[in-house]
This record gives structure tokens, C-alpha cells and sequence, in this order.
């Protein structure tokens, strides 16, 4: 008898966890298995998923799965890296070229089932390097995709009868617009799942696997105030009891303006007064940062400075046997490389190396690493939490820290940056519109892989009805590019160098003032809950000879953080940010992000 279920195998691509929870979404289970599994235990499931994976196809890197799997009358669909080892399995053939991040237009052919119910062409979201050049003669082309206005084909190839299907799109992820659809076709209609699964009874398992966990102990718990923190203290209390729980706030010196005070002031009202405590460690952050550069540095810096001020708080309270607790949620966890086959994007403050030693330990509790921030958040308000504190924009562990970008003054890499700006200006040529590769890296992913690479500045002639298709074109004629920028400020950049600058409270108090107007001007125009997410950053820049800090403005639409779309914003915001930061002291310019994830993440950091 086969499960009511789907097997989700995963190869450490981004979005592997993301699947089984658009699955479940759906009514039917999914469970994630490594591709390793027993043919056993892969043929009681009604079908199977391949995720998509940083390894390359074209270069076998990835090559050591079960494949047994084709050998058997089970329907199996594959993302990006599953899609090209289905291609090849039947005889085709998978190359590392016409690479496509971002939006893309799939034109549909063929009329297979798994597109039941969808338009002749949809919108999808790819990340790809690899891409299938050629297949057997057992799979078929049921769609092409456009990117940039360039046609790939074998975006999606099938085989009916074998019941094999192939997409090199993300059909898991928001930004497939009709990806929901697809996986019902192969879930419910070609693997004939039964859609009885429910939610309901979630935050119930949750609750008695946290009484299981802590086996009568008490938790401590890193309480940021910010959402994910704010819905696990709520739900380590419904399980345990307030008596077993306590949290503790820490003021590192990078939070928001007066983040501090009115987070001490939500959680009194939100009757955890008498289990909350706070510790000022704002200098002692501040001395452990002052030579650090590199953002991975700054992350294991601040990640560990925080496990020492808990260690030393809870000593201070007595506390024996006590369970770190952590809101950490699942992306979290895979952009440091938390699975298997995982590629590290960035160290997170909650998985720096003395922490994972602890959750090795089984010092560590945390009820929300299966997460992502939206079914935190249904949790939250299944809990009774007030709805400013679930719908608060996410800010990062790191705080400020990761948004606050240091730099040595060094020139960085003259000749990629030659290389990237000669294919620009060939492409905007005659435009009206200017680039200007930065002189700086941000963080980005691509293909499922970390990526620092450079931004790239865009002012003059600015069509915002088609600045994503060009940012599009720009990602890949200019590979060594993972985000684009509009300049909002008046002053034309002639020239851009890399500043000199690290961790400073003046420089940390500017970014406070800056990202308070930004916050301000989202509040007052009805757009703090359209926007996502809105991260502020400093770049240290010299701008026409003016040393200080370019302010870079990062609003984005998600729902999970693996995906984001930016958020354009409107005329009249725009023009508030440029010239009320404009008024700031130090700054030497001010853009809006305007790049997709990926290939840029959401922070600059």
C-alpha cells in the first residue's frame, strides 16, 4: 500500500524545503528524503519530486542519487538541476550556458496534463546556470521560455507515458505565478494523491514536540522582538508554561531607532514583564566589530558575541539545565548551508560555529526552523499575538551590522569590472541611460550558489515601466553583475571609488536616522504591509571626489524570503526618500534596489 504522499528529494537547492510546503499547501503530504534513500522507502510514495541543487548537471557533480528510481512505473517531476538529470536520463544533453535569473515568459505547447487548467503563456521564476541543449526521443518540448527576448528552449519537457516531467523554472516559488497549479496537476491529477491533508492541527504538534524537546527544562530565549522571536516566546509559554520560560533582550548597539525601548515596552504589554530581561551590550558589540571588515566575519562576530551575553546572563540568574531558544526559521537554516547538499549563501547569526556546536549538544530549542515567515506568521495570530507585532518587517539577527557595509579602499577586481562595463555600455548604447559598475560586491545567488558580485548603478533616461527587463539583460550579458540600482539623488555621479570605513556608532546612528525615514515615509503612504521588507544600507563611497555614505533603499515583495520581487515604489516616495536623506549629513548619494532574488539576495550583506 503506497503513502497518500509525495517524496520530495533534495539536493541543497534553495527551494527544497519550499516544495513540500507548497505541496502541503495543496492538501497532500510531502516529505523530504535525500536522494541517497532506498529504492524501498522511494516506492511507497505515489510520486517523486527532484529540487534543484548548486552542483552542476553538465559537470555529473551531483551524481551519486538513487536513479534506480527511473527504473520504476513512478511519476517523477524535476526543478532546474531535477529537470536536466531527467533530459539526461533519456538521452539528452545538459550545458553550462544561457544562464536566466529572475522573470521569464514560458510559452506552452503540447497539451500535456501537468499544465492542465493554464494559459498558453505564463509568467515563471528561473535560476539556472545549466540548461538542457538537447533531449532523447522518449521526452518531448512542451515549453520554451523568454527572458530578455531571448528564446531558450526545453524550458519544460515531458514524457506522458512515462509519466516524466521536467521544468527549468521554479514552479514552488510565489514568484510562478501559476506554480501552485502545476504541482496540483502532478500531485492530485497524474500521481492520484488524495488532497485530506490539513494545517489545522500544526500548532498542536508543534506544542507537544516542544514539551518532548525540553523534557522538563527550563528556556531561555534570545527574544530580538522581532516576529519570529516575538511568535516562539509566545508559543514556548502555551507549551510550557511561563514558568518555564525566559527571555532576554540585547541591546548590541545595531538596532533601529529606539528598537530597544519599544520592544521592552510591547512585551509589558504583552503581559511577559515578569520573564523578561534586558542587558545593555551595545559597547561591548561595538569594541568586538571595530576591525572587522568582511560580512561573514561580522556575522560569526556578532552570532558569538551573543551566546557570551546569554552565557553570562543566565549564569547571573541561577538558571542549571536551561535550553537556548531560538526563533530560527528554515531560511535561516539553508542559507548557511543547514542541509546536506546545501550551498552557503551567508552565515546567519544563528548558525555561527559555537552555536552549531551547541545544537550538536542538544542545548538548543527551536520550534520554528521547519518555518518560513509567512506560516510564522498564521502562527502568530493563531496565538493571539497582536497584529503590528506579526506583520513587523523582518530585520536580520545581525541587525544593522549587515546593512552598515565596511570597506578597506581598496579597489576591487579593475579588470572584471572592465569586462562588465564594456558589455553595459554596448548594450545601452544610444539609451539614454547610464551604468556604472560599482566599485564594491554585495551578496546575491545564483543557480543555488553564493555569488559577491558587483552592482550596478543606473541614473539618466529611467523607464521604471521596463527597468526589471533591462536589469535582466544587464545580469546576463555582464555575468560578473547581481544587482542593479537606480539613482534617486539629483547629483550626477561622475566617479565612484571605494571608501575607507568600519563598524562605528556615528556611522550606526546615521543608518538609524536614515532608516527611520525610510520606515516613516512607507508608514505614511500606506505602504509599511504592501512592502515586505525594506532594508536601508550604507556603502562607504567617494562620489566626484566627496568621501561618505551612499544609501542604498531595498524594498521588496515576498512571502518566504527565498524569492523577492523589488518594490518600485511610486513617484511621490521616491522623491521623499532622495530628499529627505539628502538632508542628512555624510551622504553622497541615494538609490532604490531594483534587482530580483536571485540574483541578488535581499540584504547588501
Amino acid at each position: 500500500m503506497k503513502k497518500e504522499a509525495i517524496a520530495v528529494l533534495d539536493f541543497g537547492g534553495q527551494y527544497a524545503h519550499l516544495i513540500a510546503t507548497k505541496v502541503r499547501a495543496l492538501g497532500v503530504y510531502a516529505e523530504i528524503l535525500e536522494p541517497e534513500e532506498k529504492i524501498e522507502k522511494l516506492l511507497e510514495y505515489k510520486g517523486i519530486i527532484l529540487s534543484g541543487s548548486p552542483a552542476l548537471s553538465s559537470e555529473d557533480e551531483e551524481d551519486a542519487y538513487n536513479k534506480k528510481i527511473f527504473d520504476h512505473d513512478i511519476p517523477i517531476l524535476g526543478f532546474c538541476f531535477g529537470h536536466q538529470e531527467i533530459a539526461k536520463r533519456y538521452g539528452g544533453k545538459v550545458e553550462h550556458r544561457a544562464r536566466e535569473y529572475g522573470k521569464a515568459a514560458l510559452r506552452i505547447s503540447g497539451g500535456s496534463p501537468i499544465f492542465d487548467g493554464l494559459e498558453k503563456e505564463e509568467t515563471v521564476w528561473m535560476s539556472h546556470g545549466d540548461t538542457v541543449v538537447s533531449i532523447g526521443s522518449e521526452l518531448h518540448e512542451i515549453g520554451k521560455s523568454f527572458t530578455g527576448g531571448v528564446e531558450h528552449h526545453y524550458a519544460a519537457i515531458a514524457s506522458d507515458k512515462l509519466k516524466r516531467y521536467g521544468f527549468q523554472f521554479h514552479p514552488e516559488v510565489d514568484d510562478t505565478v501559476n506554480g501552485q497549479k502545476m504541482l496540483f496537476n502532478f500531485a492530485v491529477k497524474i500521481c492520484g494523491v488524495a488532497p485530506t491533508w490539513e494545517m489545522g492541527s500544526y500548532k498542536d504538534k508543534l506544542i507537544e514536540e516542544i514539551k518532548k524537546e525540553a523534557a522538563g527544562r527550563s528556556v531561555f530565549l534570545l527574544a530580538s522582538g522581532g516576529v519570529d522571536s516575538t511568535v516562539c516566546a509566545a508559543l514556548l509559554i502555551k507549551a510550557l508554561g511561563p514558568e518555564k520560560v525566559s527571555l532576554l533582550h540585547i541591546d548590541n548597539g545595531l538596532m533601529r531607532k529606539n528598537e530597544s525601548a519599544d520592544v521592552l515596552q510591547e512585551f509589558a504589554k504583552m503581559g511577559l514583564k515578569d520573564h523578561l530581561h534586558f542587558a545593555d551590550a551595545s559597547e561591548r558589540f561595538l569594541f568586538e566589530l571595530k576591525d572587522a571588515v568582511d560580512p561573514e566575519v561580522k556575522r560569526k562576530i556578532i552570532g558569538e558575541t551573543f551566546i557570551k551575553v546569554f552565557e553570562e546572563e543566565s549564569a547571573k540568574l541561577s538558571f542549571e539545565d536551561v535550553l537556548l531558544a531560538q526563533g530560527t526559521i528554515y531560511p535561516d537554516t539553508i542559507e548557511t548551508k543547514g542541509t546536506k547538499k546545501a550551498d552557503l549563501i551567508k552565515t546567519h547569526h544563528n548558525r555561527v560555529p559555537l552555536i552549531t556546536r551547541m545544537i550538536e549538544e542538544g542545548k538548543v530549542i527551536e520550534p520554528l526552523k521547519e518555518l518560513y515567515k509567512v506560516e510564522v506568521r498564521q502562527l502568530g495570530e493563531s496565538l493571539g499575538l497582536p497584529h503590528h507585532m506579526v506583520w513587523r518587517h523582518p530585520f536580520p539577527g545581525p541587525g544593522l551590522g549587515v546593512r552598515l557595509l565596511c570597506h578597506r579602499g581598496d579597489e576591487i577586481d579593475d579588470e572584471a569590472r572592465e569586462t562588465a562595463q564594456k558589455a553595459i555600455d554596448g548594450l545601452l548604447k544610444d539609451s539614454g541611460t547610464d551604468a556604472k559598475v560599482m566599485p564594491v560586491k554585495s551578496v546575491g545567488v545564483k543557480g543555488d550558489l553564493r555569488a559577491y558580485d558587483f552592482p550596478v548603478l543606473l541614473s539618466g533616461k529611467i523607464d521604471w515601466e521596463d527597468i526589471e527587463a533591462l536589469a535582466s539583460k544587464i545580469y546576463q550579458i555582464a555575468p560578473q553583475t547581481n544587482r542593479c540600482i537606480v539613482l534617486l539623488s539629483k547629483e550626477e555621479v561622475k566617479e565612484m571609488k571605494p571608501g575607507k570605513a568600519g563598524v562605528s556608532k556615528e556611522r550606526l546612528d546615521l543608518l538609524r536616522e536614515a532608516d527611520d525615514i525610510v520606515t516613516r515615509a512607507l508608514t505614511e503612504n500606506g505602504l509599511y504591509e504592501v512592502v515586505w521588507q525594506c532594508p536601508t544600507a550604507f556603502v562607504p563611497m567617494s562620489v566626484n571626489g566627496k568621501d561618505g555614505e551612499f544609501v542604498v533603499i531595498r524594498p521588496v515583495y515576498s512571502e518566504r524570503a527565498m524569492t523577492a520581487q523589488p518594490a518600485l515604489l511610486n513617484d511621490k516616495v521616491r522623491e521623499i526618500l532622495a530628499s529627505e536623506i539628502s538632508k542628512l549629513e555624510g551622504i553622497v548619494g541615494v538609490a532604490l534596489d531594483i534587482t530580483t532574488k536571485p540574483p541578488g539576495t535581499i540584504e547588501w550583506e
